[in-house]
């Protein structure tokens, strides 16, 4: 299995350099969230990741109450001022908030702006989210994305599936003092799931 981390301005300076050599090959970091905040740590773990020669990941946090359109375009945006996406780089929207929306409403929000990051960089984004959240229908019609769960309640590599999906691809599965995640194979089979500039 490949080891990664997940981390936000609330972490802090991250020391990318460290954690590589602690066995860490992937990384994500927050971008953006809803349609105007951007994390203020994001471009420099977006390269802290790419010095340290981690798969690099980034992810949006969703704030279904608002435009996933424009909340893609700005989140593709703030990627473009990083230093933009190169081979094998990851996307992922981070969809664990209603705001007192129906299901149907924020699976529709989803889809929204997972058909526009695809639109436009040709690379399917994972869906991080949790068991409860996805079984009360908020992840309808998301079964076509690599599902990113978050259960830190169950053995490493031994999360609970919930529907849409049959399978999960990374498992958030500790979040002290960092959020830990495993991918099950290679880093070539995770790269596979990024960025193609053809």
């Amino acid at each position: 299995m490949l080891h990664g981390i997940d981390v936000s301005n609330w972490q802090g300076a991250v020391d990318w350099a460290d954690h590589a050599k602690a066995g860490v090959a992937f990384g994500f970091a927050k971008a953006t969230e809803g349609g105007d905040f951007t994390d203020k740590r994001f471009a420099r773990n977006w390269d802290g990741m790419r010095e340290s020669w981690m798969v690099c990941g980034a992810y949006h946090y969703a704030r279904p109450k608002g435009d996933p359109v424009e909340q893609a375009r700005h989140f593709l945006s703030v990627i473009r001022s990083a230093g933009g996406l190169l081979r094998g780089d990851l996307i992922a929207l981070d969809l664990e908030t209603d705001e007192g929306l129906r299901p149907e409403r924020v699976a529709r929000y989803a889809r929204r702006w997972c058909h526009q990051v695809e639109r436009y960089t040709g690379v399917r984004p994972f869906i991080y989210t949790y068991n409860s959240f996805a079984r009360r229908g908020n992840c309808a019609g998301l079964g076509e994305y690599p599902l990113w769960i978050a259960s830190p309640h169950t053995s490493r590599g031994a999360p609970a599936v919930p529907r849409p999906w049959r399978e999960w691809t990374i498992h958030q599965y500790a979040n002290s003092p960092v959020d830990r995640n495993v991918f099950p194979g290679s880093r070539e089979d995770l790269t596979r799931l990024g960025f193609d500039p053809r």
